[in-house]
């Protein structure tokens, strides 16, 4: 019998995030995703837990949501343009495949992560009937153990001679600069055409004064569950990061950006009013 290891506690979270979105929000939504909450199937308590309190969660939902949305949104716009690779870094409780097979049907979609928690996803997906079409391939990558994600992903079908759109949304934070800075080496190399969304966070000391102590909250809580923050950015740092690993155009997309782009003239007033940052960089 094979023994698997449940999801991340910062990917079960993010799910519950996002499935609070819908459930105590108003609409219109930014994201409609309740697939996390379903695969994690959390106890009937799980709103009493203080991390789940809607007034403390309000930005970081927020900024789960817009995330989620803004790389949807670059996927389905570089996908109108022939690009037919998706490549999820870290892919967590992720459930574009689920949501979007319309889209998904047309892509080759590789979701990269940890074996234990993939092969718990898996058996999740099968147990609600979802299942695993045969355009979602789920890679598992051992990390601790020094195995190489590029190679995993060939090995699996994808092919580096055509553009792709990569994700990794919640994961630098918990890597070395010197592992980031790899992975913007590879990604630069795949075929001209292709895209980057990465989300990074700046240090404490960069975010708005008024907003610090709930963000302090959030890192020791990340901190005490066993995934600590390790790497902070300047946005002038990770944009310089990107160009010196050999991308052409790079951008850094904040926080008031999304805040514009998703959440104007919202009658509940939810703002994005912090978060991740964006880099976007293109080969």
């Amino acid at each position: 019998m094979t023994v698997t290891i449940g999801p991340e506690s910062t990917a079960v979270r993010t799910a519950l995030w996002r499935a609070m979105h819908v459930r105590i929000d108003a609409p219109p939504y930014v994201l409609e995703d309740e697939i996390g909450f379903a695969l994690v199937a959390p106890d009937p308590g799980w709103r009493d837990r203080p991390d789940m309190d809607p007034a403390f969660t309000a930005p970081f939902r927020a900024s789960m949501v817009a995330r989620a949305r803004f790389v949807e949104d670059l996927v389905l716009e570089r996908s109108a343009h022939g690009v037919g690779q998706y490549v999820i870094l870290g892919a967590g409780l992720d459930s574009f495949a689920q949501r979007r097979p319309d889209i998904g049907v047309h892509m080759q979609l590789f979701e990269v992560d940890r074996p234990g928690p993939q092969a718990w996803k898996r058996q999740r997906l099968e147990a609600l009937g979802l299942g695993v079409p045969p355009w979602l391939h789920l890679v598992p990558v051992d990390f601790e153990a020094g195995q190489n994600w590029w190679q995993a992903l060939a090995d699996n079908g994808f092919d580096a001679a055509r553009p792709a759109i990569v994700a990794s949304t919640g994961v630098s934070m918990y890597l070395t600069r010197d592992a980031i800075a790899a992975t913007l080496r590879q990604v630069a190399a795949l075929a001209p055409g292709t895209t980057l969304a990465m989300t990074f966070m700046q240090p404490l000391d960069l975010m708005p004064a008024d907003l610090r102590p709930d963000l302090e909250r959030a890192m020791n809580g990340a901190a005490a569950s066993g995934t600590p923050f390790i790497s902070l950015f300047a946005p002038a740092e990770m944009t310089a990061l990107a160009r010196e690993a050999g991308f052409r155009n790079v951008r850094h997309v904040a926080p008031a950006d999304l805040d514009r782009l998703y959440f104007a003239d919202r009658a509940d007033g939810l703002r994005l009013t912090s978060g991740e940052e964006f880099l976007v960089a293109s080969t």
